[in-house]
């Protein structure tokens, strides 16, 4: 199995919760609770539609079709904090 990174954008909804798109995932569109929640989303749903771009023989979105795993990965992630 291969992993990749993709960039979130995270904005605060005035309702509460958190919405995130991303521009290296076309169609990516998640809505969360929490940061860890809409990132946990996120990471379920663009497995799923690689999953589809793949079923269908479609090409992948550039970000995620040049995996380079060679190096060091520096992440920002959410931690839930009480």
């Amino acid at each position: 199995m291969s992993e990749a990174t993709i960039r979130l954008h995270i904005e605060p909804l005035d309702e509460g919760g958190y919405l995130a798109t991303s521009p290296d995932v076309p169609g990516l569109v998640v809505e969360g609770r929490s940061l860890v929640e809409v990132a946990e989303l996120a990471q379920h749903l663009t497995r799923t539609i690689v999953e589809t771009y793949l079923e269908h023989g479609d090409p992948l979105p550039p970000t995620l079709a040049a995996l380079d795993l060679a190096g060091p990965i520096d992440l920002t992630i959410p931690v839930g904090i009480r």
